[in-house]
């Protein structure tokens, strides 16, 4: 397809919010489908909690226009768990050299299960905006890493003949 403008283009494109799975105000409001006399609405998110500090916002300001705009733009909105974000960001590091903040890697997460989904086809364009780096994020991912792996080595393997030979 041709298009005369970015603005045209801009028209034509699905709008897609991403928030992280432990604060998702306006995901919960979209796959409610929530309304007031025509309005969207979102509900305050009680008790936050992601590592994605840009992602942490219980109640956005101009919620209303954000689901009005995946309305009109036939968008939708996806959530992202800390583990999918963090696996979003190791991947881009080591297959595109891109140091993705979390924010910018739940744009790769929310991507991926779209196309899985079929949300979009194998001819889209789609933009994923990464709008920070992970080095401000270093403590974080250290800390996230840790807790990673300390989740595998609870797990006990025992292998081996016992008994007298």
């Amino acid at each position: 397809m041709r298009w005369r403008s970015w603005l045209d283009w801009f028209r034509a494109s699905k709008m897609i919010s991403v928030q992280a799975a432990g604060c998702a105000p306006i995901v919960k409001a979209w796959e409610a489908g929530k309304s007031a006399s025509g309005t969207w609405i979102s509900e305050m998110w009680v008790g936050p909690q992601t590592f994605a500090a840009g992602l942490r916002v219980p109640k956005a300001f101009g919620d209303y226009l954000i689901l009005d705009i995946l309305k009109k733009s036939q968008g939708t909105a996806v959530a992202a768990t800390d583990e999918e974000i963090l696996a979003a960001m190791r991947y881009w590091a080591s297959v595109e050299g891109v140091f993705a903040a979390p924010e910018g890697a739940a744009s790769l997460v929310a991507y991926q299960k779209l196309r899985a989904s079929g949300f979009f086809g194998a001819e889209d364009t789609v933009v994923l905006f990464n709008t920070g780096t992970a080095y401000k994020y270093l403590d974080v991912i250290e800390t996230q890493e840790k807790k990673a792996r300390a989740e595998v080595a609870t797990t006990r393997y025992i292998g081996g003949i016992i008994g007298p030979y």
